[in-house]
């Protein structure tokens, strides 16, 4: 399957597909979309046998010239689903200048960032697992041969002074801390509380280290621990492997992107009233 940027820029005719309507439960919202040429497809309005249907009446769109569409995908038994519900679809074959239109969105659509403090088994676990989602992955390491082994498509950072990283990051970024150093993680750690910005700070230990890191905050920074998650991962009901503490700990930081981002939309809203 292309993604989205490589179907713009390419030579191939493109059909957007939009959900424009949703009646009852359906496996996508509103607005849900991809993109469909004769041989590819881009993100997903659902899947199954309703996504199967807007693919082929896009690809006939290709085939007869057509520009516009609609139709209605009732999603019951006699397409194999059972959501119950019904979908109003919208086809639009793009030209050139809605081709460029959508790649400068994607282009200037800012990407959450994650900052893994640690490239050790823990932190190449979790690039691996946040590299299949639209995050900016940034592993930070003072070792060489660490990150020698990170993922493909993770962004490295060499450094001797991980904290510089923390410093310069974006707003509203995630920060995971799981180096090797108990003390480097407390000063990363506050580092990255002392931001305030953080939509989510994790740091890898037990309930003990917390604890000692809390009175560390209290005695060194001056500051509160009550926007830290550690343990993190805690829905692996104490799974130490690396893979099932990275799957954990990834779902933590989606949610609070995603509630940061509602957050920010509620200030935005409430400004401009």
């Amino acid at each position: 399957m292309k993604g989205a940027r490589d179907i713009l820029s390419g030579g191939a005719s493109v059909i957007h597909v939009r959900i424009s309507r949703v009646q009852g439960s359906s496996p996508r919202e509103e607005g849900a979309e991809m993109l469909v040429t004769a041989t590819a497809i881009a993100d997903t309005i659902g899947g199954g046998q309703a996504e199967w249907q807007a693919v082929q009446y896009a690809r006939d769109m290709l085939a007869d010239g057509k520009l516009h569409a609609t139709c209605e995908i009732a999603l019951g038994p006699e397409i194999g689903q059972c959501c119950g519900g019904r979908i109003t679809v919208a086809f639009q074959r793009l030209g050139e200048a809605q081709r460029a239109a959508q790649l400068a969105q994607l282009d200037s659509a800012a990407r959450p960032n994650l900052l893994i403090l640690g490239a050790g088994h823990v932190g190449r676990a979790l690039a691996r697992v946040a590299l299949t989602l639209p995050w900016r992955v940034v592993l930070v390491d003072t070792r060489a041969n660490e990150l020698a082994l990170a993922p493909e498509g993770a962004d490295t950072r060499l450094t001797p002074l991980p904290e510089a990283e923390i410093a310069s990051a974006p707003p509203a970024s995630a920060y995971v801390v799981t180096t090797h150093d108990h003390g480097l993680d407390f000063l990363l750690t506050l580092a990255a509380l002392r931001r305030k910005d953080a939509a989510y700070v994790g740091l890898i230990g037990s309930a003990t280290k917390r604890a000692r890191f809390e009175r560390f905050a209290r005695e060194t920074g001056g500051i509160g621990a009550e926007a830290l998650v550690c343990p993190i991962g805690a829905a692996g009901l104490g799974d130490k492997r690396p893979e099932v503490i990275a799957l954990m700990t990834t779902q933590e930081i989606f949610t609070a992107f995603r509630a940061k981002t509602d957050t920010d939309i509620k200030s935005d809203q409430q400004a401009q009233i």
